[in-house]
Order: structure tokens, then C-alpha cells, then sequence
């Protein structure tokens, strides 16, 4: 079974301060896996638990490509392998190959920002994101929080300016 855990922070400009980002420092960036919030999707094949902020609503979408791969945010894993790939938030270039997730589990970090339009006006919505993935053969609520990740990648330094549809 795929476990896809996301945590999303997200802030506009006027959260930019020093008591702000304290704050959103003490969120946590894994959690047990409980349903709700988290749900079985795919044929019950994947385990999705999302937490965090969601200002717009249905901020990741997850999708089946006709190969079985599953495809959401910037990453797409191929349920023959247990692979995560990460796609970029632009399609011009290559999937990149993170690792295997078979009993072990995964920690992908990044930034982006993007322009939302609300109220006749744009403002940028920053977000931190943390993907925590892995494959287990037997569901275990406690995974992230008993085991550390085999592997932990940040990428806080590129941001991108347009939100992927």
C-alpha cells in the first residue's frame, strides 16, 4: 500500500515576520496516519493524508495515469517499482528519480510561490510543502513518527512563480 502524506504551510506577505515564522516552525512535518483526515483512494491501493493549510481548497490533486502511475503536486510514483519521481513544477524537463519506497520511507521539502487573484486583487501565497511517501506491505498508523526517513531531500531554494494546474 502507497502512504502519501503532505503537510502544506502556507502564508501571504503580511505573515512574513518573525513571530510568523516562528510559529510555523512548530508545525509538525509528519504525523500518524488517522482517518479521517487521511482516506484510501485508488481501489484502495493509496493511503492520502493531508494536513496543514488548503487557503484555496483541493490544493493537491491526485490522479491514475493509464500506465497505473500516480500522479500529484510535482511527483508521480509508478505502482510496479514503488519509485518517486519528481517532476518539477515545470514540464519541460525530465522526471527525476528520488528513490524506492518499498519499506522505507521518503521526506521531499520544498518552497514555491505563486499569484492568486481574490477580492479584485493579486497578492503572493507562499507555501512550505513536506511530502512524506513510502510503501509498506502491512499498514502501520505510526510509520512516520517510529522510523526516520532513508532519504530526506530539501529544495527551499528555487521558487517557482507560476502555480502548475
Amino acid at each position: 500500500m502507497l502512504i502519501l502524506q503532505i503537510v502544506i504551510k502556507q502564508w501571504d506577505k503580511s505573515q512574513r515576520t518573525e513571530a510568523h515564522e516562528k510559529l510555523r516552525a512548530n508545525i509538525p512535518d509528519n504525523y500518524a496516519l488517522t482517518f479521517p483526515p487521511a482516506v484510501y483512494v485508488f481501489n484502495q491501493q493509496c493511503v492520502i493524508d493531508q494536513h496543514g493549510d488548503d487557503i484555496q481548497g483541493t490544493r493537491v490533486k491526485y490522479a491514475m495515469d493509464a500506465n497505473g502511475a500516480i500522479l500529484f503536486d510535482r511527483f508521480h510514483v509508478n505502482l510496479a517499482d514503488n519509485v518517486l519521481a519528481y517532476r518539477g513544477a515545470k514540464a519541460d524537463k525530465p522526471p527525476q528519480t528520488i528513490g524506492s519506497l518499498h519499506n522505507q520511507w521518503i521526506q521531499y521539502r520544498y518552497n514555491c510561490r505563486y499569484s492568486i487573484f481574490e477580492s479584485d486583487r493579486y497578492y503572493w501565497l507562499y507555501e512550505a510543502v513536506t511530502l512524506n511517501a513510502i510503501y509498506l506491505d502491512q499498514f502501520n498508523k505510526n510509520v512516520f513518527l517510529n522510523t526516520e526517513p532513508a532519504i530526506v531531500y530539501k529544495d527551499f531554494n528555487a521558487l517557482d512563480t507560476l502555480k502548475q494546474p
